[in-house]
């Protein structure tokens, strides 16, 4: 039984959420591997309900799927025990099934304030470097994290320590708050080690040794999907920095995140939106600021599940996926949002780019911004279909022609096969190749 990492191919909002919480049927783990609460997972059940998952894998909704949460995440307690009260309200048993990663590093308050104090600056000075964030405290985090200054879920077992460091760290936050930021909201330290007290008895249940815990299900061949958030574009090292999460969400990230080796690793699944959609800011090569880009995010749905935020959209930049592709080792594709696209009179992917300056060709990525910013996409241009022509399809080679040449062009330019392909929120909505994903 095959371990899989899906991922997104993007800069995120490809439609994860949906393809784990399909896949995970027929899985005992799935276990989230980076990121935080800024990342959101839409989940529609058969039942027409739907939820957004910040933190908790999407395979939550599958009673038999055991769901990690990985040293990787870094974890806002407030936004854990608000997700999990909503999922057990769903009428979901998550004790037992939810295990957390005991070296998983805490979102603490002043991480939260830092990063909309730092967002603000940013916004004022007019410069156009602001990221963009949601203001969660994730860069924050992994900023403690790196220079070995975060609190871990582990920290909270030795009380004496862990106000010592909490101590020195709101210290600190406080003199950069009030002396850069001009800020008064300081952080009670008292105040924190109370709540944090509090989360520490309530959270006991769920902590574990969760590398212990995979290393052991994947020697007995468990099948197993690791889920992550965010996407390719945004990878610290391999996105388009500095407009980037904090953390990897590309495949080598699965395997730091959740402590497993690279060697366990079967098969990477890439979601791919059927065209490009950005939230914040940053280069976007295929980005329409026009009636089509527009409609595109009305019919899509277009606004961030955890912020609300409209999101930037354009056509399908092929250049870009090619590169997460690439980077990523990604042989099956599932691609989402298929049925936005109908009723248009034609659709466009981006298959090379031109530079302004001399019209050379280029036909790889690049996360240069300078080379972003002096680039035009070349489009190949496809008839469109009718929404009604979707209705009822349950195979893919029952597609109008017009559908099965942009498919086939998407396989063309990417190198990978089209394994799942989703024509609607609902499980249902979906066509797949059974040889060539996870048990579907």
């Amino acid at each position: 039984m095959p371990v899989t990492i899906v991922l997104g191919s993007q800069w995120g909002d490809e439609g994860k959420g949906k393809i784990v919480d399909l896949l995970a049927e027929n899985c005992e783990y799935v276990a989230r591997y980076q990121g935080g609460a800024n990342a959101g997972h839409t989940i529609r059940l058969p039942d027409g309900r739907e939820f957004v998952l910040h933190l908790i894998p999407s395979g939550i909704f599958h009673p038999g799927v055991q769901c990690i949460i990985g040293n990787g995440v870094v974890i806002d307690p407030v936004a854990l025990r608000d997700e999990i009260a909503m999922v057990e309200a769903a009428g979901v048993e998550v004790k037992g099934r939810l295990f957390i990663s005991y070296n998983a590093h805490l979102i603490m308050p002043y991480h939260k304030q830092l990063d909309k104090a730092s967002e603000a600056r940013l916004s004022k000075s007019g410069d156009g470097k602001a990221v963009g964030t949601t203001g969660r405290g994730i860069g924050p985090a992994y900023e403690d994290k790196f220079a070995r200054k975060g609190i871990r879920i582990v920290d909270l077992l030795d009380r004496p320590s862990f106000v010592e460091k909490l101590r020195q760290n709101i210290s600190e936050k406080n003199e950069l708050l009030s002396k850069f930021y001009d800020s008064t909201d300081f952080c009670d330290v008292e105040q924190i080690v109370r709540d944090y007290e509090v989360f520490d008895k309530e959270m006991d249940p769920y902590i574990t040794d969760t590398a212990l815990m995979l290393n052991k299900a994947i020697a007995q061949g468990s099948n197993i999907l690791l889920e992550g958030a965010q996407a390719a574009l945004l990878d610290i090292d391999f996105g388009t920095y500095p407009y980037v999460t904090s953390s990897s969400p590309t495949a080598g990230g699965a395997c730091t995140g959740l402590g497993i080796p690279p060697t366990s690793v079967d098969s990477v699944i890439g979601v791919v939106k059927a065209y490009s959609t950005r939230v914040g800011n940053g280069p976007f090569p295929t980005e329409l600021s026009d009636e089509i880009g527009e409609r595109l995010r009305k019919a899509g749905r277009e606004y961030g599940a955890t912020t609300g935020r409209p999101r930037r959209c354009g056509w399908l930049d092929a250049v870009a996926v090619r590169y997460a592709v690439m980077i990523n080792g990604i042989s099956s594709v599932a691609l989402t949002k298929l049925d936005v696209l109908s009723d248009l009179p034609e659709v466009k992917i981006c298959t090379r780019y031109e530079r302004i300056t001399d019209g050379k060709v280029i036909e790889n990525f690049t996360t240069n911004l300078k080379t972003l910013s002096s680039i035009r996409p070349i489009f190949e241009t496809f008839d469109g279909w009718k929404k009604d022509e979707l209705a009822g399809i349950s195979d893919r080679h029952d597609l109008p022609k017009n559908v099965e040449k942009y498919l086939s062009a998407i396989e063309r330019e990417l190198g990978a096969s089209l394994d799942i392909i989703s024509l609607g929120a609902g499980r249902n909505e979906t066509l797949s190749e059974k040889s060539s994903v996870v048990n579907l």
